[in-house]
């Protein structure tokens, strides 16, 4: 069986930082949400996982790891709810994660409120849903017009 590594290149659809700046300025200074950085990326790549935007899947894994996350932690990340590598706590901001990016399905359960609402006070519950809002909108905007590729940001 023979094995091609060519790459294919995805063109950019709109030049983001270019055409919209002064909305692109406004996400950046909405991404400094304080929140614990390997959790933080942890989320971030879920969430960009369920989004499908290739760039955040691979900048928020690359991000976790620099945070100290390891390669298991960030590897299970897709299936977290099958994995053994996480706390109660970490599952929750999961499932809250997952049901927030899934809103338009899921309407966010007020079971999922509560189990986020059992490991978090409400700050960190407002931190972490701006997080997730967040990083939803930067997906979007990724995905949509493909500005940013992945493997061209430095951690």
């Amino acid at each position: 069986m023979t094995t091609t590594t060519a790459t294919v290149a995805v063109p950019v659809r709109l030049d983001v930082d270019t055409h919209a700046a002064a909305f692109s300025k406004a996400m950046t200074h909405l991404d400094n949400v304080g929140f614990d950085p390997g959790l933080r990326d942890l989320l971030r790549l879920r969430a960009s996982q369920i989004n499908g935007c290739a760039y955040c899947v691979d900048a928020h894994s690359r991000d976790a790891r620099a945070a100290g996350e390891s390669e298991q932690r960030v590897a299970a990340v897709a299936v977290w709810s099958e994995a053994p590598f996480f706390t109660a706590r970490e599952r929750a901001a999961f499932a809250f994660t997952e049901s927030v990016t899934l809103v338009a399905d899921t309407h966010v359960p007020v079971e999922a409120y509560e189990a986020v609402a059992e490991h978090y006070t409400p700050d960190e519950i407002g931190a972490l849903l701006a997080l997730i809002v967040t990083i939803n909108a930067w997906n979007a905007l990724s995905v949509a017009s493909r500005a940013w590729a992945p493997g061209r940001r430095e951690v």
